[in-house]
């Protein structure tokens, strides 16, 4: 395991200073899974709950929850994001997955806002459906790949 980054000698929280290193362009995607009924799933993909169009606004609190993952997380840094893009795909049962893909020309990586657009998706699907669907499980949040700086990932 390599030496954390976020702490200093003493132990104590500090954000890394990233002041020297090369901008560079880099991406991130990550993976959220919701498990639900299949009659949720079916409103959801037709877009008629109750609340309105449950992906279409799930898709814009995505974006929204990546570009304020600075805000949410306490030490990652305010980075510009180039963009965001949330897909959706069901397994034609009972599960719904959110990819949410963010790109940045940057210092730092990116994976972060990937991660927290991802999750924030899948929380407001869950917003959007529970009054349908109670035993809704947000199972899975994870990075399945970043690119760019010093370390590449995939997920496989």
């Amino acid at each position: 395991m390599s030496e954390l980054t976020h702490l200093n000698e003493k132990g104590e929280a500090v954000m890394v200073d990233v002041g020297d290193k090369q901008i560079t362009k880099r991406s991130a995607v990550a993976f959220a899974k919701i498990i639900m009924q299949p009659e949720t799933l079916q409103k959801l993909s037709s877009a008629s709950l109750k609340k309105g169009d449950g992906l279409a606004t799930a898709r814009v609190a995505g974006i929204m929850g990546a570009k304020k993952t600075s805000e949410l997380i306490p030490l990652c840094h305010n980075i510009p994001i180039d963009s965001v893009e949330i897909t959706f795909e069901n397994n034609g049962e009972n599960e719904l997955y959110i990819y949410c893909m963010a790109k940045c020309s940057y210092k730092t990586g990116i994976e972060m806002e990937a991660l927290t657009g991802a999750g924030i998706c899948a929380l407001t699907v869950y917003d959007m459906c529970k009054a349908i669907d109670r035993k809704m499980c947000i199972a899975e949040v994870k990075l399945l790949e970043k690119y760019g700086g010093k370390s590449d990932f995939k997920n496989d």
